[in-house]
């Protein structure tokens, strides 16, 4: 009997899935206008499209941006045409005194219905091989990508409670599996793991976790340039030099900018799984937005044994 229990149960949320998918569509979406977002990496990517497209549905949006006075700050505030619902603020999510000036901010402008969201978007990426990048880049990873978005929800998290908001973070398929840029894989599985202790956390409160994953989008994005070779070899360090020949980082150094050449280039995609997070009356616990076969890598990396996964992997590397 308890051994049928797996099955019977999958068979019981396949029946109950298109049940819950009309509820989905049955409900009433949020009004957002007189509700407050807080993104934070607006400068460009997907945070600065997604403070655009809050801005147009009435939101009223506040956009961190690590350069408030750089191009894309400055472009930000023309297309959203001036001053109004949309304010661009300083916000290094590595800086405790630019967050609290973050939340100082949102409180002393919060419109008539509160706080609605916090979007993690804010986050770096590089590649290479686990010994060619220094101890300081690992911390420098960590700082941005995991614990500034931690340092973040936990300043807002009061806020998020009395309004009973939404909280997004960035996450990536990268979480599930690596192909040259471990640094970033490691951070991105670790939000996962926040994001899921934070999510079962907060449901008393009635506010709501959603992690967006998306597959490659270098080409919509700044967050991954190329590299060249030379660039790699001239940052490793002498027993590094002593174990990989310039060759070998060229051919990594080509495999690697050559999936980035392959990026979507269409960020609004992600964007609207955003949107979706913040605004549907019930939003999915994650949003994977990926190509069919990226989907397909991270279906196997879930149900397969690691040794298969390590073979695929392999086989992608060497090719």
């Amino acid at each position: 009997m308890w051994a049928a229990a797996p099955l019977l149960i999958a068979l019981l949320l396949l029946l109950l899935l298109p049940l819950a998918r009309l509820c989905r569509r049955g409900a009433a979406r949020l009004e957002p206008a007189g509700r407050a977002v807080l993104i934070t990496g607006c400068d460009s990517g997907f945070g600065h499209l997604l403070a655009l497209r809050l801005h147009r549905l009435g939101f009223t949006v506040f956009a961190g941006c690590l350069c408030p006075g750089g191009d894309g700050a400055r472009r930000l505030q023309r297309e959203a045409g001036g001053a109004g619902r949309l304010r661009v603020l300083r916000l290094d999510v590595t800086r405790a005194r630019d967050v609290r000036a973050a939340k100082e901010l949102v409180l002393s402008h919060l419109p008539e219905r509160g706080f609605w969201g916090l979007v993690n978007n804010a986050g770096i990426s590089t590649f290479g091989e686990t010994g060619w990048l220094p101890m300081e880049t690992y911390e420098k990873f960590a700082d941005v990508n995991l614990l500034g978005s931690i340092r973040t929800t936990l300043a807002f998290l009061p806020l998020l409670r009395k309004y009973k908001g939404r909280i997004v973070f960035m996450s990536s398929i990268i979480a599930y599996f690596t192909l040259g840029n471990g640094i970033y894989s490691m951070t991105k599985a670790a939000i996962e793991k926040f994001c899921d202790a934070l999510r079962l956390e907060m449901k008393k409160f009635g506010v709501q976790v959603c992690i967006i994953q998306p597959g490659n989008y270098a080409r919509s994005t700044k967050i991954q340039p190329p590299l060249s070779a030379e660039e790699i070899w001239s940052e490793l360090s002498e027993e590094e030099k002593a174990v990989y020949n310039k060759e070998y980082v060229q051919e990594r150094a080509d495999f690697f900018n050559s999936i980035l050449s392959e990026g979507s280039t269409n960020g609004n995609e992600v964007v609207d799984a955003m949107v979706d997070a913040l605004t549907s009356p019930a939003p999915k616990a994650r949003y994977m937005v990926a190509k069919l076969k990226e989907k397909a890598l991270v279906f196997v990396c879930a149900l397969f044994p690691t040794a298969v996964m390590d073979s695929v992997l392999s086989y992608a590397l060497s090719k």
